[in-house]
C-alpha cells in the first residue's frame, strides 16, 4: 500500500521525484555573429542624437551595452562575439573571413569579463586596422564567409548540453542576399551548402536568429536569402517582415527585445479535471533588483571571509557532530525532530496547480492583486497536447468574461490565485502583448480588511472643489503611464560605481535621477493656474496666513532639535580620518551612531541596518 501516494510530504531535493527536478534551461549560451562587410560601414542612419551613425556602429553599440547588462542580470551566462566579412581571421578552424574577438585569460565562449567589456568599447575605432573588412562572398572565389561564420559559431557552442542550456546565434547584418554578386551553378551551389550547414546548427539544439538592419528608402527583403536559411514561412513569415523597420528607434527597440529573450522559471502541471493535465511554462514579468549582499573581506589578503557556525553541549562543552534536533513536549515526554521530518511536516503540498472552478471577472477586485503577477503558457515539450488545451480554455473564457479559480500547491507558500487570460495584442510594428494567462496571487481572508470610517462627519466636497480638482488631475496627468519608463536613481548610482571600479574609469557616468519631479513642467502657466484655483476652493484665500500661525508652535520644537542633532554632527565629524577608515576596512568597528554622523553631514538617509549604513557610506565617497 502507498502511505503517501501524491508525494505530499516529499521534499524538493528528492532526487527520485523527477517533478522537482530543475528541467529548465537556466544557463544560454550566446554567439554574436555581426557582418562586418564595407557596405555595414557605408550604410547610415540618422541616430537620436541627429548624427549620422554606420549599421556596423549600430550592431556594436548594442552587443557592448547587452555586455554591461548581463554582467548585473545574468552573469553566468557565456557569450562569444564573432565578426564575419573580415581582413583577418581568428577562429579554431582558422577559416578565412572570420574573426572571433576575444581577451586574454579568457575562452572564446566564456562569461563577460570587464576587460572584455573595455577593449570592446573601443572596437570601432581599432577595427579597421586590426581586423579590417571585406567582402567575403565574390564570384571569383569559392571562399564563403557566411558559412564559415556559422561553422565557427557552431564549433563554440558546442560545449554544454541543450537540455542543460539555451544556445543562440544572433546574426548582424544589412544585406539581405549575400549571394547577389555571384551567378549561375557557382551560386546555386554556395546557397545549398550554406542553407545545409544552417539546418545541421539547429538540428544540434542551437537556434539562429536574425536581427535586420534596413537600409535608408529600401526594406530588409527576407524572402531573398534568409527565410529559407531560419526556415519561416506563412504567418511567421508576415510577422517578421512587420518587425523591421527603417528608423533607428525601430531597430533600437527590436535589438533590445530578440537580445533580451524572456526566458521561463519553471514548468508546472496544471491538473484540470481526473485524468486531464497539461504543462505551463511561468514567466516572471517583474523581478525585485537589488543592489546584491554586502560581501565582507580580509583586511590584508582581500579575500571574502568564511563564517563558520558551531554547536557546542551546554553541559560538557564537547563539540556536537551531529546537526541539532528540535522537540515538542507531549504528555511529559520531548518528542525529537530531525531537519527532514520538520521539512516534512510542513509541506503540505506538491507544488501543482489544481483547478477549482470558474467565476466572472468582475468578482476579481483591484486590491486582490497583492504582488506582480505571473504570466503562463502551454509547453508541449513534456506533454504533448497541453497546447491545445490550453487555447480552448482560454478562448472559452475570453468568450464567457470569466477568470479560473486554481490552488497553485507551492511548497513553501501554497496560494489560491486566479488565472485570467489575456488575448493577443498586435500592431504594425509586431506583436505588443502575447496571448496566455496571468496568475493572480489572492489575499488570504485575514488580509482584507474593512474599511473604517473615521471621519464620518466630514464635510463633502462641492461642486466647484471637485470641478477644480478634476481640472488640476488632467493638467498633471502623465500620458501612458508606467513603472517601466522610470529607472532606480539609486540602483543606477550602485551599477555606475561597480562599472568605474570595473573598467578603471576615471570618473563616474552621469545618472538621470528620473524620479525628480518636472519642475518645468508644473511651473507652465496652465498648471499653476489649476494649482491656484484648487486652494482656492479647498482652503479660501486667507489659509496659507492661517496655516503658519497654527504651524509655528509645531514646527519650531522639530526644527530646533534637527538643529542640534546637525550641530553635533558636524562637531564629531572632525574627530574621525573617514577616508582611512574606509580604505582598510575599519568602517564596521564603528556603532551605528558613529555611522550616522558621517550620514548626518552629507544629507543622507540615516535609516537601515548597519551594513547598509557602511555601503551609503562606501558609494558617496566612491570607494
Amino acid at each position: 500500500m502507498d502511505i503517501d501516494p501524491d508525494d505530499i510530504f516529499r521534499d524538493d531535493e528528492d532526487p527520485d521525484n523527477e517533478f522537482y527536478q530543475e528541467k529548465d534551461a537556466t544557463k544560454e549560451l550566446l554567439v554574436y555573429l555581426v557582418d562586418a562587410s564595407p557596405k555595414m560601414f557605408s550604410t547610415t542612419c540618422t541616430s537620436e542624437e541627429e548624427k549620422d551613425v554606420t549599421h556596423f556602429q549600430v550592431a556594436v553599440r548594442s552587443i557592448a551595452q547587452s555586455l554591461k547588462t548581463q554582467i548585473i542580470n545574468r552573469s553566468y551566462d557565456e557569450v562569444a562575439i564573432c565578426f564575419f566579412n573580415t581582413s583577418e581571421k581568428k577562429n579554431l578552424q582558422d577559416s578565412n573571413g572570420v574573426y572571433v574577438f576575444n581577451v586574454p585569460e579568457r575562452e572564446d565562449l566564456d562569461r563577460p569579463t570587464a576587460r572584455l567589456v573595455k577593449e570592446f568599447d573601443c572596437i570601432e575605432e581599432s577595427f579597421s586596422k586590426q581586423i579590417g573588412s571585406k567582402y567575403g562572398i565574390l564570384s571569383a572565389s569559392r571562399d564563403n564567409s557566411l558559412y564559415n561564420a556559422l561553422w565557427a559559431a557552431q564549433a563554440l557552442l558546442r560545449k554544454g548540453s541543450a537540455k542543460t542550456a539555451d544556445k543562440r546565434i544572433l546574426l548582424f547584418t544589412n544585406e539581405d542576399d549575400p549571394f547577389g554578386n555571384i551567378k549561375g551553378v557557382t551560386k546555386m551551389d554556395m546557397m545549398r551548402t550554406t542553407l545545409q550547414r544552417a539546418k545541421d546548427t539547429q538540428d544540434l539544439g542551437i537556434s539562429i536568429e536574425l536581427l535586420p538592419l534596413s537600409r535608408p528608402g529600401e526594406d530588409f527583403n527576407i524572402s531573398t536569402f534568409y527565410a529559407d536559411l531560419l526556415g519561416l514561412e506563412g504567418n511567421d513569415l508576415a510577422e517578421f517582415k512587420a518587425l523591421v523597420g527603417e528608423r533607428l528607434g525601430d531597430m533600437k527597440d527590436q535589438l533590445r527585445k530578440r537580445m533580451f529573450r524572456k526566458r521561463k522559471v519553471r514548468s508546472i502541471y496544471f491538473i484540470i479535471a481526473s485524468g486531464v493535465t497539461i504543462v505551463l511554462n511561468t514567466y516572471a514579468l517583474v523581478r525585485p533588483t537589488n543592489p546584491g549582499a554586502i560581501t565582507w573581506l580580509d583586511s590584508v589578503t582581500n579575500l571574502p571571509i568564511k563564517a563558520e557556525r558551531s554547536f557546542f553541549c551546554s553541559d560538557t562543552g564537547a563539540l556536537l557532530q551531529k546537526p541539532p534536533k528540535l522537540f515538542q513536549t507531549y504528555k511529559n515526554e520531548n518528542i525529537m525532530f530531525s531537519v527532514d521530518e520538520l521539512s516534512e511536516i510542513k509541506r503540505v503540498s506538491t507544488g501543482h496547480l489544481r483547478l477549482l472552478g470558474f467565476k466572472s471577472l468582475s468578482c476579481l477586485k483591484d486590491y486582490h492583486n497583492l504582488r506582480p503577477a505571473t504570466f503562463v503558457f502551454p509547453s508541449d515539450e513534456e506533454l504533448v497536447g497541453s497546447t491545445c488545451t490550453f487555447i480552448a480554455l482560454h478562448r472559452s473564457m475570453l468568450r464567457l468574461k470569466r477568470f479560473a479559480l486554481a490552488f497553485y500547491g507551492s511548497p513553501t507558500n501554497p496560494h489560491l490565485v486566479a488565472l485570467v487570460a489575456q488575448d493577443e495584442i498586435v500592431s504594425a510594428s509586431g506583436q505588443v502583448e502575447p496571448p496566455g494567462m496571468h496568475m493572480i496571487y489572492l489575499p488570504y481572508s485575514d488580509d482584507i480588511r474593512p474599511i473604517e470610517e473615521l471621519h464620518s462627519d466630514t464635510n463633502q466636497a462641492t461642486e466647484d472643489q471637485i470641478k477644480s480638482a478634476s481640472s488640476l488631475m488632467k493638467r498633471v496627468d502623465l500620458k501612458n503611464f508606467s513603472v517601466c519608463q522610470f529607472a532606480n536613481p539609486a540602483l543606477q548610482r550602485h551599477y555606475a560605481v561597480l562599472q568605474a571600479l570595473a573598467l578603471d574609469e576615471d570618473e563616474m557616468p552621469d545618472i538621470k535621477d528620473e524620479t525628480i519631479p518636472d519642475e518645468e513642467g508644473m511651473a507652465r502657466p496652465g498648471v499653476v493656474k489649476a494649482f491656484e484655483e484648487f486652494k482656492l476652493s479647498v482652503y479660501g484665500e486667507n489659509y496659507e496666513q492661517e496655516n503658519e500661525l497654527m504651524d509655528t508652535g509645531k514646527t519650531s520644537e522639530t526644527s530646533k532639535k534637527r538643529k542640534a542633532v546637525a550641530e553635533h554632527a558636524t562637531k564629531e565629524y572632525a574627530n574621525y580620518d573617514w577616508s582611512d577608515l574606509a580604505d582598510n576596512g575599519k568602517l564596521k568597528e564603528l556603532t551605528v551612531a558613529e555611522l550616522k554622523i558621517y550620514l548626518s553631514v552629507h544629507n543622507l538617509t540615516v535609516t537601515g541596518k548597519k551594513e547598509a549604513l557602511i555601503s551609503r557610506v562606501l558609494t558617496h565617497m566612491g570607494k
